[in-house]
């Protein structure tokens, strides 16, 4: 059969969508490229040569700040941020399968985050992490613990209150994401399992998390990924040891050589690592659903 022609509004549309393509991907392809300047390069075209004198550069670090320290901060809360958003999507998820008191209230108080701004959130978190240090520094006085009230700082901390604000951004993903899979489960599979005689964990390990698995791992991506190039909820519930993009911004003000460029490739060579580890992870776990080899 021959081939038919493109109708007539293909090639506009076309046309547009090249434009958001080149508009959406032309700044990292533009910082990918000057990352290899030469040693005498500039932070604009013309190129100057090509080398990987500035990723060398980066490695020695950029001014005072300690860019391994900071990657390794980030991978860390990115890691955990990962797990816990996997685990607290899929409990959640599998909760709300039933009828749960205050169910309604519950979910729109944990979308509700999408919609405020990410300073206000952030905010809000250092606010009230500032307010528990006095009552913290309160009830030390108070019990006349004076060795423990002088050496004591603050509870604000990457772990504490920067990741209570990076979770109110990755959990809303991910338990709307747990709905959707959810929503279209058939729970004949279950009814099977059960009429085999297999246990409710048996249940679930056997069936339903092979069956959702790919989603999982995409849950798994958006926490990692949005956490990874989190800022305005980072910027004042971090504590004092920023993350990367922390970093990456304030060295946007003082680095003044392709090395920024070099630090930014590197950034985004992680994110799309992850993604696709994580679209992998979910072709296999597809395959393997479908009993394939």
């Amino acid at each position: 059969m021959a081939r038919e022609g493109r109708q007539k509004g293909f090639w506009p549309l076309a046309f547009v969508f090249g434009l958001f393509v080149l508009f959406l991907y032309g700044p990292v392809i533009t910082i990918f490229v000057l990352s290899f300047q030469g040693p005498d390069g500039g932070l604009t075209f013309p190129m100057r040569g090509w080398s990987l004198h500035w990723y060398a550069e980066l490695w020695k670090g950029l001014g005072v700040v300690d860019i391994g320290a900071a990657l390794r901060r980030s991978l860390a809360l990115g890691l955990v941020v990962m797990g816990l958003t996997v685990l607290l999507s899929l409990l959640a998820g599998l909760a709300f399968r039933k009828k749960l008191t205050g169910a309604n209230l519950l979910f729109y108080v944990t979308v509700a985050s999408l919609i405020m701004p990410s300073i206000i959130v952030s905010l809000g978190i250092g606010l009230q992490f500032r307010l528990l240090d006095g009552a913290i520094k309160w009830l030390l006085e108070l019990v006349g613990a004076t060795g423990l009230l002088e050496s004591y700082t603050t509870v604000l901390g990457m772990f504490t209150s920067g990741l209570g604000a990076h979770l109110t951004w990755t959990l809303p993903f991910g338990l709307l994401i747990m709905f959707a899979v959810f929503n279209r489960f058939n729970p004949a599979y279950e009814e099977a399992a059960r009429d085999q005689g297999a246990t409710p964990w048996q249940t679930f390990w056997h069936v339903v998390l092979p069956l959702i698995g790919p989603s999982v791992v995409g849950i798994g991506m958006f926490g990692f990924t949005l956490s990874w190039d989190e800022i305005a909820r980072s910027s004042q519930a971090i504590g004092d040891l920023n993350t990367l993009p922390l970093e990456l911004q304030g060295l946007t003000t003082t680095v003044t050589t392709p090395a920024i460029y070099a630090l930014g490739t590197l950034t985004t060579a992680i994110s799309l690592l992850v993604i696709v580890l994580a679209l992998g992870s979910a072709a296999w776990l597809g395959r393997r659903r479908r009993g394939g080899r």
